[in-house]
């Protein structure tokens, strides 16, 4: 059976934008391929004849056909775009049509433009959408990376098979080399790919720096409110932690906390911090690492979302500021791959090279060779950079709805700030209820909200940090006016209500 996309993105989308318009013809071709309703070997219609069809600019369809290609659902041949022949996950229909002039999705596609129910995977992203740190899972390029594990299975041999050695322990070589050419250029670290220590997540990365790089009873600075996972590793290792207060321009010490309480390690979140989203200014960063140096503290820069910049410019990490800098550059793939993937990485000084290296291969964490080997040929054939390109593009459009949704349903509720970048912004409550309240009642239906007051350090109680820390880029932007609804329906009926 056929479907006339003419008239279904005309009956979907009247008069919207070319963008709009690429958005849903994006989502119904993607649907209708997973769904098996678009058979292996389907041929899509002429890029040229679908837009003329559509009413719509060529380029909208055309770089529809080139992001399903990028992910692996469409092939492009001497005859056109077709779809390759895969076992669905879904379930393929057998027999369809081989040739789709203008599609064969009839029956689900005009439902799925307008307000089709969710799908399982879209449902889970709905309910979990808001937590922030989690990237658009739905939206990974999943063939590409089947690829690249596939080659680096096809590379391993029976060397790599054991528990590793020292030179394992730090991670592969061809990853070790991918990630400091990848920095050096993006982020202007200053950096060699000896100086590369991988790890199996951020928080191992942390532990090893408050064991190695101080001793029990030293004092830590952390931004207040600040990283809660940051924040068990330090005191997981017995450092006394000290909050350092957080303005619009990041991490604000005070002269008399140099001199009257001056670290052994300072952590900080620069390029968005976690979780308000300021940005540490230049001046800012240059003083601190003008003042670490005086005082004999090293700098656990956690740069752990800034590949995402949608306003202003992206300035350079504080570790390639200045040569020799006193400075641990941390960063994880858990933000711009998948969480599962359970890889990151240390950027350490030659100082303390030696050291931290010593002490991860103590742990015993070596292994994991066939991701690291496909996280090399990933970022090498250019697939890395092409993917942050998509995710900038998503994460704005979907960032852009959820302020959108908050501005119907909370216009004087909510105080947004830290959207210029990353994958979240915080939201203070204007009105006097609890945030941990809310997000116990959202958690009775589902919905998993983070309060911003839990990550406050002095365990004070007050109304600056009584709030939300919102992510964005794993909540589809056609679920934000619904969650957000359902938000504002938690907040409305937690308020006292008047003369009562």
């Amino acid at each position: 059976m056929e479907l006339d996309l003419t008239l279904a993105m005309q009956t979907a989308v009247p008069q919207a934008a070319d963008s709009t318009r690429q958005r849903r013809l994006y989502e119904t071709l993607r649907d209708a391929i997973l769904d098996g309703r678009l058979s292996g070997g389907a041929r899509l219609p002429a890029s040229r004849a679908l837009a003329e069809q559509l009413g719509c600019a060529r380029n909208t369809v055309l770089r529809v056909y080139e992001r399903l290609a990028d992910e692996g659902l469409l092939l492009a041949d001497r005859q056109g775009s077709r779809v390759p022949r895969f076992t669905h996950l879904r379930g393929e229909t057998q027999g369809a049509a081989a040739v789709a002039p203008l599609a064969t999705l009839e029956a689900a596609a005009p439902a799925r433009l307008d307000d089709a129910p969710l799908c399982d995977v879209r449902a889970r992203a709905a309910a979990s959408g808001l937590r922030p740190g989690i990237p658009a899972l739905d939206a990974f390029p999943l063939p590409q990376w089947r690829k690249c594990v596939a080659r680096a299975w096809r590379a391993i041999d029976a060397d790599l098979l054991g528990y590793g050695g020292d030179r394992e322990a730090v991670g592969h070589p061809a990853l070790r080399r991918s990630i400091a050419a990848y920095l050096r250029v993006v982020r202007q670290v200053q950096c060699e790919a000896d100086q590369i220590i991988v790890t199996d997540g951020t928080q191992t990365g942390l532990d090893l720096c408050a064991r190695v790089l101080a001793k029990p009873g030293d004092g830590v600075w952390m931004e207040d409110p600040g990283y809660d996972g940051a924040r068990a590793a330090f005191m997981g290792a017995g450092l006394r932690v000290e909050p350092i207060a957080v303005d619009a321009d990041g991490m604000a010490p005070r002269p008399a906390d140099w001199t009257c309480r001056p670290p052994r390690l300072i952590f900080v979140t620069p390029s968005h911090q976690y979780p308000l989203g300021a940005v540490l200014s230049l001046q800012r960063r240059l003083a601190l690492l003008e003042r670490a140096r005086a005082v004999g503290a090293w700098i656990v820069e956690d740069d752990y979302d800034c590949e995402f910049r949608y306003r202003g410019a992206t300035l350079p990490s504080v570790q390639g500021l200045t040569r020799d800098a006193p400075v641990v550059y941390a960063g994880t793939f858990s933000k711009t791959m998948f969480p599962a993937l359970r890889l990151a990485f240390l950027v350490v000084p030659r100082a303390v090279q030696a050291t931290i290296a010593a002490g991860l291969a103590r742990q015993g964490r070596e292994g994991r060779i066939a991701d690291q080997l496909a996280l090399a040929d990933f970022i090498d054939s250019g697939q890395y950079a092409r993917h942050l390109r998509r995710m900038r593009t998503l994460y704005r459009e979907r960032r852009d709805a959820l302020i959108a949704a908050i501005e119907r349903h909370l216009p004087d509720v909510l105080e947004l700030s830290g959207g210029a970048g990353g994958m979240h912004f915080s939201a203070r409550l204007r009105v006097s209820v609890s945030d941990v309240a809310i997000c116990d009642a959202a958690a009775k239906e589902g919905l998993r909200v983070k309060a911003l007051s839990g990550y406050r350090l002095r365990g004070v109680n007050g109304r600056e940090h009584n709030g939300f820390v919102l992510g964005y880029a794993n909540l589809p932007a056609e679920s934000a006016d619904l969650i957000v609804a359902q938000l504002a329906r938690l907040i409305a009926a937690a308020r006292p209500r008047a003369g009562g």
